[in-house]
C-alpha cells in the first residue's frame, strides 16, 4: 500500500529536492503530488483525496483540508515553536528525507483505518533458531539476508532476541522498533505502514532492519498473537523476511515456527550446543513438526554425527576483528 502524499509549499527548490528523493528512494511507500500555490492547492483538493499532506502554513491557512486524511504542517526551526498551534501535527522541514518519510508513515499508521492485512504476495519467511545461545544465530541470519540481497531480492532482518544484537552490526539513527510493539499491544493502527516508515537500510549490503527496542520489557511482553501480526506485517513489505530468534522454545517461538517457510537450525562445536541439540531433537515433540522444513547449520566447523534433517550445511570458522565481516564472509555460502 502506498500513501498518497501531497507536498504543498511555495519553496519550489525544496519541493523539487524532496519530491525527487521520494520518487527515487521511497517510491514503494509514497505516491507524490506537488503544489506551489494557493489556487493550485484549491483545485487539487476539490478534485482528489490524499492520505497525507506536507503543508506550508501560509498555504494551509484558509484551505479546505477535508480531503486530506492527515494534514501535516512543515515547520522550519527558525519559525515559532511547533507547540504554538495544536490544530495539526508538525514535521520539521529540514531533516533527512528518510526521517521525513518515517515521520509521515508513523503518523499515518496511527490514523489509517486499514489493518496490516495478509498479502497474497507474502515474503518467504526464514526463521533462524537454536536451543543454545552463542552458536552464531545472528551471524547466520545476516549472512542469509545478505546472500538474498546479492541475488537481487529485498531482504528484511527482524531481530527478536531478548537483548538485541542490532547495534553490533548496523548504525542506529532511526526510530526504535518499540513503536511497532506499542501499536501491537494497543491493537490499533496500521502495523504494516508503520513498519515501512521506521525500517532502515544498511548502506553497505542493503539489508533492511529495525533499530533495537527502547528497553527489554518492550519485546518481552509480546504475546504469540502479537508476534503473528508482526511477522505477517513484515512479510507484506519485502520479498525475504529473516527472523533472528531467542533460544527459548515458548509459545512465541512455536508461532514463528508455524509461520516460517524454512528454519535454519544452528549448532556449533561446543559441548553445550551439542547436548542441547540432542535434547531438543530427541525429547521435544516440536522438532518432529518442523523437521521437514529445517536446515541444520553446523557452524564454526562443527560436525554432527547423526543426519537429523534432510539438509545439513557445514560452515567454517571465520576469524575477523569486526563482527559484520564474519556474516559478509559467510554470505558467500549457500545456506539453504
Amino acid at each position: 500500500m502506498k500513501v498518497k502524499l501531497l507536498i504543498a509549499t511555495t519553496d519550489t527548490d525544496y519541493t523539487e529536492h524532496l519530491s525527487s528523493r521520494l520518487s527515487q528512494r521511497h517510491a514503494d511507500a509514497v505516491d507524490v503530488t506537488v503544489c506551489s500555490s494557493t489556487e493550485r492547492l484549491r483545485i487539487l483538493l476539490s478534485a482528489k483525496k490524499f492520505d497525507a499532506a506536507l503543508l506550508e502554513e501560509v498555504l494551509a491557512d484558509g484551505a479546505d483540508l477535508r480531503n486530506i486524511q492527515l494534514p501535516l504542517l512543515l515547520w522550519a526551526e527558525d519559525e515559532e515553536s511547533a507547540d504554538t498551534d495544536a490544530t495539526h501535527r508538525r514535521i520539521r522541514k529540514y531533516q533527512r528525507v528518510s526521517s521525513i518519510v518515517a515521520d509521515v508513515l508513523e503518523h499515518y499508521a496511527k490514523v489509517s483505518i486499514d489493518g496490516c492485512g495478509i498479502d497474497t504476495d507474502r515474503a518467504i519467511i526464514t526463521a533462524v533458531w537454536s536451543p543454545a545461545g552463542g552458536v552464531g544465530k545472528t551471524t547466520i541470519a545476516l549472512a542469509y539476508a545478505a546472500r538474498k540481497i546479492s541475488e537481487g531480492k529485498q531482504a528484511l532482518y527482524l531481530n527478536l532476541e531478548p537483548f538485541s544484537s542490532v547495534p553490533v552490526y548496523f548504525a542506529e539513527t532511526g526510530k526504535s522498533v518499540s513503536a511497532v510493539f506499542e501499536m501491537l499491544e494497543n491493537h490499533e493502527g496500521n502495523v504494516k505502514m508503520l513498519i515501512q516508515g521506521i525500517r532502515r537500510y544498511d548502506s553497505d549490503v542493503g539489508v533492511a532492519y529495525f533499530c533495537r527496542p527502547d528497553n527489554f520489557d518492550d519485546i518481552n511482553i509480546l504475546s504469540a498473537e502479537n508476534v503473528n501480526v508482526l511477522v505477517e506485517a513484515c512479510a507484506g513489505v519485502t520479498e525475504e523476511l529473516v527472523i533472528d530468534m531467542s533460544s527459548t522454545c515458548d509459545e512465541r517461538t512455536r508461532q514463528i515456527f508455524e509461520l516460517a517457510d524454512q528454519i535454519l537450525f544452528v549448532t556449533d562445536t561446543t559441548a553445550t550446543a551439542q547436548i542441547k541439540l540432542s535434547q531438543f531433537t530427541t525429547q521435544h515433540q516440536v522438532f518432529e513438526r518442523i523437521r521437514d522444513k529445517t536446515v541444520l547449520i553446523a557452524n564454526k566447523g562443527a560436525t554432527v554425527v547423526e543426519q537429523l534433517t534432510d539438509v545439513m550445511i557445514s560452515l567454517p570458522f571465520v576469524q575477523a576483528t569486526a563482527a559484520p565481516a564474519v556474516y559478509k564472509a559467510l554470505s558467500g555460502y549457500n545456506l539453504e
